[in-house]
Parts: C-alpha cells; structure tokens; sequence
C-alpha cells in the first residue's frame, strides 16, 4: 500500500441529492488526521466524538488525530445533548468535535452542573451557527474554537482557530478562515459570480472568462487544480460522470482547472471568509438572490425557535420564482398555538430584505437530519405548501397585515389562483 492507495470510500451528506463516494486516499486520511492537531490538539489530549465514523470528520479528523498524533478518543455511540458534558468530565475530555447544528442542541438543554464541570478547552468542527457561537461558548466556558471549512473530496479549505471569545474578541466569530495574499497566492482559490438560476458560474461576455467576486459578494468557492501537486489535486469519486461534474475548466485562463466546490462563500476586506450557501439551496425570487442560510440565522434567532431549515417552493401559475418557506423545530413548552407568529413576522422584517422573508411556515415535531446533524431540504422542498397532502401546522404570511395565518385549503386554493397578494 501506498501513499495513493484508496484507503475508504467515503459517501457525501446526501443533503440537496444522492450520496456520492468519494475516493480517499491514504495521504489524505493521514492529512486529515493532522487537523486537530493544527489547533493545539496533541498527544496528551483526550477528544470526545459522537459522529459517525463513516464520515470524513468522525473516521479522518477525530479517529485520525489518534491514530496519527497519539492522542487519546472517546467514541460515543450516539449524540446525547443531555450528557454530552457528563461524559467529558467522566472521560477528562480536553477537546471535542462538531458538525452541523450539534451545538445548537446543547446550547438549548437546560442548565446542569456538568456545563462547567469538564475540561474541555477546544471543540473542533465546522458549521457552528454565528448566532449561537457567543453563547456556547459563554454558558460552557470553552475558550478556544477551531473551526474549518472543507469537503471530503475537496482540494481546497479554511481555518479559523478563535480563541478570543472569552475575553471580549469577537472579530473571528461566524468565519470559516482567514487567508492573506501570500496564501491565496499559494492556493490559487477563487470566489467567482455565480448564476444561481442556472447554477453555473457567470462568465465575462467579451473574454469567456469567469468574473470574480468583490468584497462582501457571494459566489462560488474553486479550488485550483494542480495534478502535480498533492494538495491541489481532485481525485474524484467512484463515477467518473460524477467527477468531471464537479471540474471547470477555462476559469481564468485558457485550460486552467478548478474543482466546484457548490458552495457559495463571501469574503471580506480584511481576508476573513464566510460560509453563505450551498449552490442548489440558495434559489431565486423575485429577481433576487435568496441564502437560505442568512434567512435560517434569522429565524432561528427568535425566542421558541429550536431550530430552521428554509427553503424554496414554487407557487403554482406564479412567475416570480420560488417562494420562501422555512420548516421550524419548536422548543419545549412551545407548540404551533403558542409559538409567537407576530413576533416571527417582525423580527424577520426588521432582519431580511423583503424577498428573502419566509412566505411559509411548516412546524415539524422533529427535524430530518443526516447521519452528520445537517438539514435535509429535498423532500421537505417536494411537499411544498400543500395543506391536503401536510398534516404539520401550516402557515402563509399576508403581506396587507405582516401577519402568519393559517394555511387552510381554502387559502391555499386563494394562493394558487392569485387572489391572495403575496
């Protein structure tokens, strides 16, 4: 065995599609195993994981800094937000791992004597939420976050390791890493306009060319693609189809290559990055652009709300695109006859422009989750609004009133046939 030998098959989340398997080699099970490592994990350290172990985070990052620091791991057989703090202190865990919306759980349990009790100094992951990073990691007093941005069959990621938090500094929180000249220089990445109705990048007219983004303007992250170069190459998946899905080619110059990344990240002044959507989720309304993740931050900011997932809906007849619509988890003691619908209606006017609001609401008693704690959106996006065929609460904003009604048969039929003004 060698250096490029397949060492797993790999399968992606499955969150907007089909899983694919993508082919890990061992060089980079090896390089992922370095991950924790570069935010001070070693081998002294104890890491607790409850993710999967057939995902990259729980087999390459988690299981791979034991395997190639040293360190010691504490593998849970399932995530339990109750005792999530319990068994850090039980074990003398130093660090731990997330992904997706694991954090938002905990940060929602009541208060215990375990949230301070444990010696947990760093978690280690990605996709923690910017509006519950303060107070996580106030309420468990964890000084130091590391978190990344990379996919399993990526040739391109980020780093962001916070550590001021606690102390007042809250410049680093929501970003995914922060890259100087010389960096971007050495890895050759770019952030390029992206069409999101045809969900391809937006090539210059007069050059055939890609056009890259400003400051604060989303597009789509591509990583250079460099055969000779271990850290830039793109090995793929088992499907060649799949694979050549995912290179672009003429970006910036005649034959160059680049890996699609199908995320949409934004960029600021300071070379801070942020995670802003995945390609195929964010959807068009309008005439705009609408980031499912910037209205799901929002509406999962107000007081009741578990958690959100949005999405878009195609309004029959309509020719504006597809709606909003946001399918929420209700915290307990909260149900759809008490949940504040006036307040949802303020807050996310005062918070979103007025084509990014949710026109729809689902309650669900639970959230559909992958096997690593993200939001699946394909079927939720296939039901639609549809009262006769959803036996959740339902609910449509009028927009005479900024009022959530109910969304009975009747409205429903009102809205296919236009006579309600959306």
């Amino acid at each position: 065995m060698g250096k490029n030998t397949a060492a797993a098959y790999i399968y992606t989340s499955g969150t907007t599609g089909l899983p694919k398997a993508c082919v890990v080699r061992n060089s980079r099970l090896m390089t992922m195993g370095l991950t924790m490592n570069i935010f001070g994990v070693e081998r002294d350290d104890v890491t607790y994981t409850c993710l999967p172990l057939y995902h990259s985070s729980g087999l390459g990052i988690g299981f791979g800094n034991a395997l190639v620091v040293g360190s010691t791991i504490v593998i849970s057989r399932k995530f339990s937000a109750s005792r999530f703090f319990q068994h850090c202190a039980e074990h003398n865990v130093t660090a731990v791992q997330y992904i997706g919306e694991l954090f938002r759980y905990l940060a929602n349990t009541p208060a215990s004597p375990w949230d301070r009790r444990h010696k947990v100094r760093v978690a280690v992951g990605n996709g923690l939420r910017r509006e519950i990073w303060v107070p996580f990691q106030e309420r468990f007093q964890i000084p130091e976050i590391g978190e990344f941005y990379g996919a399993t069959e990526g040739n391109i990621s980020f780093m962001n390791h916070c550590r001021g938090v606690l102390n007042g500094d809250h410049s680093r929180v929501g970003a995914v890493g922060r890259v100087g000249p010389f960096i971007k220089k050495l890895t050759k990445f770019r952030i390029v306009k992206h069409d999101v109705e045809n969900e391809a990048p937006v090539r210059d007219p007069k050059t055939g060319f890609c056009i890259e983004c400003a400051p604060g303007e989303p597009g789509e992250l591509l990583g250079y693609m460099d055969p000779d170069n271990e850290r830039l190459r793109f090995v793929g998946y088992t499907s060649k189809e799949a694979s050549d899905k995912k290179i672009l080619k003429d970006v910036l110059v005649k034959g160059d290559s680049y890996f699609r990344t199908g995320d949409l990240l934004r960029h600021d002044s300071d070379g801070f990055l942020y995670f802003v959507d995945r390609v195929g989720d964010t959807f068009r309304y309008k005439g705009e652009n609408v980031a499912t993740g910037e209205v799901a931050q929002v509406v999962g900011e107000l007081p009741g709300v578990l958690e959100a997932n949005v999405y878009g809906v195609q309004i029959p007849g309509s020719p504006d695109g597809r709606a909003c619509m946001s399918a929420i988890v209700l915290k307990d003691g909260v149900s759809a006859d008490t949940v504040d619908l006036a307040a949802l209606s303020d807050h996310v006017h005062r918070s979103l422009a007025t084509y990014a609001v949710p026109h729809f609401v689902r309650i669900l008693p639970q959230m559909d989750l992958t096997g690593t704690f993200k939001h699946r959106k394909v079927d939720l996006a296939k039901d639609g609004f549809d009262p006769a065929i959803i036996s959740d609460p339902l609910f449509y904003l009028d927009t005479s009133t900024r009022e959530y009604k109910p969304l009975t048969a009747e409205a429903y039929a009102d809205i296919c046939a236009g006579k309600a003004r959306l």
